[in-house]
């Protein structure tokens, strides 16, 4: 890694080497949020930022142990690979390329319902790294089906997110003018042939598609009422199809894309094993506040010791700290790891997870951690603590 770490330092450099190699209409699907101005990025970032702590000396030597237990799992460490849609079109066999990678590096890997793969193609590579995303179909019949065949396929925690009950504009998408599946534009064709390693890729995997809605689009048995591929997987999510899901699923579950702290005890309540504060990155809704912000009132209502999983617009070790102090247990990026796998293939991947474990170690040397758990005692460094000079 010795070589990339001159090169591609940070994460910011993974996304240049990845907007290099992506035509550009793929390049804004993966980078966009949502909002003409995309200013939830905005505030996410500034609620990193502006979270702060003073350095602490003379700690000795001290190489922390990055390994990390949630919901019964041990991971190498305490960050994974979050569920990303169509993460085929934004790389070639990125699904398989990537449950791979985490099953080598031994952190968790989500396979999303709107993945280019279907769980029997990704769960055996994923191994027992392997986490399903379900976004709950409109019959619980389909949503029954596509947990079994998770399950069947070795993945070991099912993950219902919740907060997309209506589609996103995304306005930098619809100027690049993609749709999912995507539609063959004059602009399109000259972005795929300047890109020739995405291009040449895609001719080998095939074009990406839905391929899991795909099998509840057409045929029998459930499938029948489906016409689209897309339908099988809008549904509107309630109380009730959560107690289905918790029914239909006998391993862990949790519920991802919470940031009210009364949404997360009543769902502690309904005997959801863990909740995944997160604002989908600011790609589902532009107005709110940072979803750092929301994590230590989210803390205060379930407890010290109920699971917490966090995401959105973590951009290194540092972030990683920070949420683990403001009452995360465990994190998780989307964005960077196809970043990773688009700039430099999985060798890429790889020196992700060294950046973000080099960074990891750095910060908590200089807050005078000698673990992960030190993290949760620091107190946040408030500017009033500093005398006003006279």
């Amino acid at each position: 890694m010795a070589g990339l770490d001159t090169t591609h330092p940070a994460i910011s450099d993974l996304r240049r080497a990845a907007k290099r190699r992506l035509p550009h209409f793929v390049f804004e699907y993966l980078d966009s949020a949502t909002g003409d101005h995309e200013a939830g990025v905005k505030v996410n970032r500034q609620g990193y930022d502006a979270l702060q702590f003073l350095p602490s000396v003379l700690h000795g030597h001290a190489k922390p142990d990055l390994r990390t237990t949630l919901l019964g799992f041990e991971f190498a460490r305490p960050f994974g690979m979050a569920p990303v849609g169509m993460s085929g079109l934004i790389w070639p066999d990125a699904e398989r390329l990537l449950a791979a990678e985490a099953q080598h590096l031994r952190i968790p890997y989500c396979l999303s319902t709107v993945a280019t793969q279907v769980p029997e193609r990704v769960g055996p590579v994923a191994g027992d790294m392997g986490w399903f995303q379900l976004y709950p179909p409109a019959k619980r019949e389909v949503a029954r089906d596509m947990l079994k065949r998770a399950k069947d396929s070795g993945f070991q925690a099912a993950i219902m997110t919740v907060d997309v009950p209506a589609d996103s504009r995304r306005e930098r998408q619809r100027r690049a003018n993609l749709t999912i599946p995507p539609k063959i534009t004059p602009a399109m064709v000259w972005s795929m042939l300047t890109h020739p390693r995405w291009s040449l890729g895609t001719l080998r995997t095939g074009r990406p598609s839905l391929k899991l809605a795909e099998d509840y689009a057409q045929g029998s048995g459930t499938a029948d009422y489906m016409n689209h591929p897309g339908k099988a997987i809008r549904g509107y999510p309630d109380w009730d199809d959560l107690k289905a899901v918790r029914e239909d699923w006998d391993g862990p579950l949790i519920v991802k894309g919470v940031l009210r702290p009364e949404d997360a005890a009543r769902l502690k309540e309904e005997g959801v094993d863990a909740v995944w504060v997160s604002n989908h990155s600011a790609r589902q809704f532009e107005g709110g506040p940072s979803a750092l912000s929301t994590l230590a009132p989210i803390r205060a209502v379930v407890g010290p010791d109920y699971p917490l999983i966090f995401d959105s617009g973590i951009d290194g070790g540092l972030d990683i700290i920070r949420a683990l102090n403001q009452g995360a247990d465990f994190v998780f990026l989307g964005r960077a790891w196809h970043f990773a796998l688009a700039g430099l293939g999985p060798e890429g991947v790889r020196h992700l997870n060294h950046i973000l474990t080099e960074d990891l170690i750095t910060n908590l040397a200089m807050l005078g951690a000698h673990n992960l758990l030190d993290v949760r005692g620091l107190t946040p460094f408030k500017k009033d603590l500093v005398p006003s000079r006279v």
